[in-house]
């Protein structure tokens, strides 16, 4: 399966919401930290991960971002930040 670095970034007003969009992106994630992840995504699961957030926030309170990298960008990381594990298993669990 052909997989893409992705970064995905909420802002959840309700706390309930919040732990549960947090829990849903704990699943698919590979690193990260608070409410910002790098994953690693199949197309699948990219449009499955949307369409759980879809259903989980309030258009008119949240935000939810998934943003797509470029895998041909330099990377640059600062400060204790760790270069995303990018090697040719994905392990779950």
């Amino acid at each position: 399966m052909n997989r893409q670095l992705c970064l995905a970034a909420y802002d959840i007003a309700a706390p309930k919401r919040l732990a549960q969009a947090h829990g849903r992106l704990r699943a698919y994630a590979t690193g990260g930290q608070k409410s910002v992840f790098e994953c690693l995504l199949g197309a699948g699961e990219r449009d499955h991960l949307i369409e759980e957030m879809r259903e989980l926030i309030d258009a008119a309170e949240d935000s939810f971002l998934l943003l797509t990298l470029d895998h041909h960008a330099r990377l640059v990381t600062m400060g204790r930040a760790r270069a995303p594990r990018l090697g040719p298993f994905f392990y779950e669990g």
